[in-house]
């Protein structure tokens, strides 16, 4: 095994150090069964060992500073600096959350405005900055619903409506805050069902988790119709924020109906995503279920900015202190840096790209729903895959051989063998091209050389994975009794 592919404790050697602290025993008032009986087992390796280790690991990971990332559904866009030094400002990373209010009034203010900023892009009437990613703000959202259903003596309201191509998260969200989870199908279009939608919607029904556009990339325009069937049953209608890229500055949730709505601030307001950091899912609502918001939530006041800890009603809180505060700054800054007109262009530039790419790709691939699409669009390689046996997987992995990184594999699940691809407005038509070229030349491989493609990915340290032993028997600590017959 190559130097560069060893794990930290293969390269630890006995006695070295990147620092030495001079002996300290342990405190008095430590327990005596809490104490160690042996010393930790850590890694003893020098500083520039430490250094070309994760300075070799960070090369390894891709992310968007280092390529194309078209993962659909996630918005993977370009995290811009500025909102790195925003954050990295004293006055915001060095806080405490125990301060009193008079000495925070910045931190305040800013949540309060990024609050009124987020409300009016979405036509909410408030909004909670508290949970910490998307399918937090699920949750959120579904707690709200059933505890005002619950408030107005509708404790029969157990039934959440789902479509067949909607987020895993949304049905796992609805059930474990109670609902009875139940699927509307989509139509020959792609959208929701009208009339399957009218045979669902009932005196049972909480409500009907959506988003708009859909993960196929496509703006339902049947929306005013389906808010008033879920609103006709007495149900509320949600959003599910994660493409809201598509529509930002150009259609609200609020405008089309939604009652209660999630947003990703690490999606749509480009703070790092995944590895890259934290998440922040703020949850926005309508007037009736204001007082239903987590708590506490910033208030303006004449002597300036304070914590309301909400009605009777509140669900309470969902996570400790206020939220996620540096992401909170990164999506504050974004906003303002770009004002009204950038945030309207963002999404105008993301349909755009999404757009250019489906043209250019929809011949080579199936495309279940063959019209103009919104943000991220959806091919399919059940043709291929029946004439040459290379799938959607085997495409996938042959992408990471040119260093791009693979579109979201076999979703939405209605779709068979389906890549979902999102460009997002911050690449470039050069980048785009260059995506295209490597998809199309891969269709051609699987054409010509098929057998190449289902052993990839060659060049990757780590090849072809057996999918299924990954899966069942993950090793996911290092066991020193393997490797140095330690016990």
């Amino acid at each position: 095994m190559t130097d560069e592919n060893k794990l930290i404790f293969e390269k630890s050697r006995e006695g070295r150090r990147c620092i030495t602290f001079e002996s300290c025993p342990a405190p008095d008032d430590i327990p005596k069964g809490m104490l160690r009986e042996k010393p930790a087992r850590l890694p003893e390796v020098a500083e520039v060992d430490l250094v070309r280790h994760y300075t070799g690991l960070s090369r390894k990971a891709h992310g968007v500073d280092n390529g194309f990332y078209p993962l659909g559904s996630c918005t993977m866009k370009y995290n811009p600096r500025i909102n790195e030094e925003a954050a990295s400002m004293r006055g915001f990373k060095c806080v405490h959350p125990y301060q009193e209010e008079k000495t925070v009034q910045g931190c305040l203010e800013l949540m309060y405005n990024l609050k009124a900023a987020l409300c009016e892009i979405t036509g909410m009437h408030d909004m909670t900055l508290q949970p910490a990613a998307g399918a937090h703000g699920e949750f959120t959202g579904m707690l709200m619903i059933k505890a005002y259903h619950e408030s107005r003596g509708d404790s029969n309201r157990n039934v959440m409506l789902v479509p067949d191509s909607a987020h895993g998260t949304n049905p796992a969200s609805a059930a474990m805050a109670g609902f009875e989870v139940r699927q509307v199908p989509s139509d020959a279009a792609g959208c929701v069902d009208l009339a399957a939608l009218r045979e669902l919607a009932g005196s049972d029904t909480a409500g009907l988790m959506l988003t708009n556009p859909n993960t196929l990339g496509l703006f339902d325009t049947h929306i005013a119709e389906i808010a008033d069937v879920v609103h006709e049953a007495g149900g509320l209608l949600y959003y599910d924020g994660a493409n809201l890229n598509a529509v930002m500055g150009i259609v609200r949730p609020g405008d089309m109906g939604f009652d209660v709505i999630h947003l990703n601030l690490h999606k749509t307001f480009s703070t790092p995503h995944g590895g890259g950091g934290p998440g922040s899912g703020p949850v926005g609502c309508c007037e009736k279920l204001a007082p239903f918001l987590p708590a506490p939530v910033v208030v303006k006041r004449d002597i300036g900015y304070s914590l309301d800890y909400g009605s009777k009603q509140s669900i309470g809180s969902v996570k400790s202190f206020f939220g996620n505060f540096l992401v909170l700054v990164k999506a504050y800054t974004y906003i303002m840096s770009l004002g009204a007109q950038g945030l309207t262009d963002v999404s105008k530039n993301a349909v755009l790209n999404a757009n250019y790419m489906f043209a250019k790709l929809r011949g080579s691939l199936d495309a279940p729903y063959d019209r103009p699409c919104m943000h991220e669009f959806v091919l399919s390689a059940k043709t291929l895959k029946e004439k040459s046996g290379v799938s959607a997987l085997d495409l996938s992995k042959s992408m990471l051989d040119y260093g791009m990184h693979p579109p979201t594999m076999y979703f939405p699940l209605i779709v068979e063998e389906a890549l979902m691809l999102e460009p997002t407005e911050t690449e470039s038509v050069e980048t785009l091209d260059a995506a295209c070229d490597i998809i199309l030349e891969l269709v051609r491989r699987a054409e010509s050389d098929p057998e190449s493609l289902h052993h990839s990915p060659y060049t990757t340290p780590i090849t072809r994975l057996d999918e299924v032993a990954a899966a069942r028997k993950p090793v996911v600590k290092y066991a020193f009794f393997e490797r140095s017959g330690e016990e």
